[in-house]
C-alpha cells in the first residue's frame, strides 16, 4: 500500500514537472517577446512624456485584468469548478461554465461602458499628478484610455477559458496568448506608430486588438473540449452565487502586489517626467523570472490543490511544499542576479536610441529594490493557492489589507527623499509583509508542514547563490566599462556572466548532493 502511494505522489510529480515546464516554455516565449517589446517602445519613445502617459493608460486595464480575470476570477472559478467536475455530471458543469460565461460577460460589458465613458475620471484618479500639473499629459492618458479599456473584457473571457482548460491538464493555449499582446505592440510600435499624428495611439489599438485575438485563439480549444456553450444569464444559480462570493474577496487578496504597483504608478505621476517608466521598465524586468516559473507554478498547482482538497486534503502539503521549494531553488540566484547586474541589464538590453545612460541608471535603482521582492512575489504566487483551494478568500485578504497598509505608509515616507526608488522599496517591504503572513497562516492552519530535510535543502541552495555571487563580483567588469561599451560587447559581456554564474550556480548545488529527483519528489 505504501509503495502505491509513494509510486502515485512521484506520479503526480512528474506530472506537475511536465506541466510547469509547458506553461514556463510558452511563457518564456512570452516574456521574450515582451521584453522585445519593451526594447521597441524604449528606444522608439524613451523615457519621454507621452510613453508614461502611454503606460498609465495601458497600466489600468492591465490592473483590472489582474483583479478580475488572471487573479480573482480563476482562483474563485477554479475551486468551484473542479468540484463540479468531480461530483456532478457533465451536464451540469456544462450548465455552470455557461451561467457563468453568461453573467461575466454582462458584468464586464457593463463596466466596459462605465470605463469608456468616464475615462475621464479614471485618468483623474490613476494620474492625479498628470490632472493637477500636465492638462497635456491629461487629456491624453484620458484619451487614450477610451481605447485601451474594452480589453478588459475580452481578456477577462479569455481567463474564463483559460480556466477551463487548466482544469483539464491543458496549460500550453492560456499560457500562449500573451505571444499575441506582444505580437500587436511590437508590430504597432514599428509600423503603424510613425505613420499616426500621436504615436502612442497605435500601440493603444494594439492593445485592444490583442484582447479579440486572445479570445478568439481560445474558442476552438474549449469546443474540442465540450465547453464551448452558450452564455447564459445566471445570477441566481448556487454555483454562481458561490463564485461570486469567493470572488470578492479573492479581487483584493490575490491582487495585493497589483495593487501595490499602480499606487506606485499614481504617487508617480507626481514625480519628474520619466518616473513612471524606469519603474514600468524595471518591473518587467522583475516580471520575467516571475512570469517564466512563479506564475507559471501557480498555475499547474491550483487545480491540483483544488482536486486535492475536493478528495480530503492529504496531498497538500506535499504539493505546496514542492512548490516553495521549486520557487526558491530559482528564485533566490534569480534575485541575486537581478540586483547585482541591474545596471549592466538595464544599459544592455535597454540603452539604445531614446533611452538615456541616465534613464538606464534610474531604472536600474528601482530594479535593484524590486529585485528584493522577487523572491517574496513568487512564493505569494504558490502560497495564496493553498488558501483558494480550500475555498477560502478572507484570509488572503486580510493579509492583503495589512500589506497595502505597510505598502501606502512606506510609500509616503520614501516617496519624497529617493522618488521613484522609494516607492519599489516601499514594494518590496509590502511584498515580503504579505508572503510571510501568507506562509505563517498555511502553517497554522495544519495545510503546510515543512519537514525538517528541507531546511538543508535550503542551506544549500544559499551556499550556491553565495559562491555564484562571488563569481560574478570576480568577472564582471567596472560600471563604466558597461556605460561606455558598443552593444555587441555589452551582450558578449552579459552572456558570459550569466552563462558562467548559471554553471557555478548548479555545480555548487551537485557538488553539494543535489539531484533532479529531489524536483520530482522534494
Amino acid at each position: 500500500m505504501a509503495k502505491k502511494k509513494d509510486l502515485g505522489i512521484m506520479k503526480q510529480s512528474s506530472s506537475l514537472i511536465k506541466s510547469s515546464l509547458i506553461v514556463s516554455a510558452m511563457t518564456f516565449l512570452s516574456r521574450i517577446l515582451g521584453l522585445v517589446r519593451d526594447i521597441v517602445i524604449a528606444n522608439v519613445m524613451g523615457a519621454q512624456a507621452a510613453t508614461d502617459v502611454f503606460l498609465v493608460a495601458q497600466k489600468i486595464p492591465n490592473f483590472l485584468r489582474r483583479l478580475f480575470a488572471e487573479g480573482a476570477f480563476s482562483q474563485a472559478f477554479v475551486p468551484v469548478l473542479t468540484e463540479y467536475q468531480q461530483h456532478q455530471s457533465p451536464e451540469i458543469v456544462k450548465a455552470l461554465v455557461s451561467k457563468v460565461a453568461g453573467t461575466l460577460g454582462l458584468i464586464l460589458f457593463l463596466i466596459t461602458l462605465i470605463g469608456v465613458l468616464g475615462s475621464s475620471g479614471i485618468a483623474a484618479l490613476f494620474s492625479p499628478g498628470f490632472l493637477l500639473n500636465s492638462p497635456d499629459k491629461f487629456e491624453l492618458v484620458s484619451h487614450l484610455i477610451k481605447i485601451t479599456f474594452p480589453y478588459i473584457f475580452f481578456i477577462s473571457l479569455t481567463a474564463l477559458a483559460g480556466a477551463i482548460l487548466n482544469t483539464k491538464n491543458r496549460f500550453a493555449v492560456p499560457a500562449f496568448a500573451p505571444v499575441l499582446l506582444n505580437v500587436c505592440l511590437i508590430g504597432a510600435a514599428i509600423w503603424i506608430s510613425p505613420l499616426l499624428e500621436e504615436p502612442v495611439e497605435a500601440l493603444a489599438w494594439a492593445i485592444f486588438a490583442a484582447g479579440i485575438l486572445q479570445l478568439l485563439l481560445h474558442l476552438p480549444f474549449l469546443w474540442r473540449e465540450g465547453y464551448l456553450v452558450k452564455p447564459s444569464w445566471g445570477w441566481r444559480d448556487s454555483g454562481v452565487r458561490k463564485i461570486l462570493k469567493l470572488m470578492t474577496p479573492a479581487m483584493f487578496g490575490v491582487s495585493v502586489s497589483q495593487i501595490n504597483l499602480l499606487l506606485d504608478t499614481i504617487i508617480a505621476s507626481f514625480l519628474v517626467t520619466g518616473s513612471i517608466t524606469w519603474l514600468y521598465l524595471s518591473d518587467r524586468l522583475l516580471e520575467f523570472p516571475l512570469g517564466i516559473f512563479g506564475i507559471a507554478i501557480a498555475t499547474v498547482i491550483l487545480p491540483n490543490l483544488s482536486r486535492d482538497f475536493a478528495k480530503g486534503g492529504q496531498k497538500m502539503s506535499h504539493l505546496l511544499n514542492w512548490g516553495i521549494y521549486i520557487v526558491i531553488l530559482i528564485g533566490l540566484p534569480a534575485a541575486l542576479g537581478l540586483f547585482v547586474l541591474a545596471e549592466p541589464i538595464m544599459l544592455s538590453v535597454f540603452q539604445h536610441g531614446e533611452y538615456t545612460l541616465e534613464d538606464a541608471f534610474k531604472s536600474a535603482l528601482s530594479l535593484q529594490a524590486y529585485a528584493l521582492a522577487l523572491l517574496s512575489f513568487m512564493l505569494i504566487k504558490v502560497l495564496a493557492p493553498g488558501y483558494f483551494s480550500q475555498q477560502d478568500t478572507k484570509t488572503p485578504v486580510k493579509i492583503g489589507i495589512a500589506a497595502m497598509a505597510v505598502n501606502m505608509v512606506f510609500n509616503l515616507i520614501l516617496f519624497k527623499p529617493f522618488g521613484h526608488v522609494g516607492l519599489a522599496i516601499a514594494t518590496a517591504i509590502s511584498a515580503f509583509v504579505n508572503m510571510f503572513f501568507l506562509w505563517r497562516g498555511l502553517i497554522a492552519k495544519g495545510t503546510l508542514f515543512m519537514e525538517a530535510s528541507w531546511y538543508l535543502k535550503l542551506l544549500k541552495i544559499v551556499v550556491a547563490t553565495v559562491l555564484m555571487f562571488i563569481l560574478i563580483k570576480l568577472i564582471s567588469p567596472d560600471i563604466q566599462v558597461w556605460r561606455e561599451a558598443g552593444f555587441i560587447e555589452r551582450a558578449q559581456y552579459l552572456a558570459l556572466i550569466l552563462i558562467s554564474a548559471i554553471a557555478t550556480y548548479l555545480i555548487a548545488l551537485f557538488v553539494q548532493g543535489f539531484r533532479l529527483s529531489e524536483i520530482r519528489n522534494p
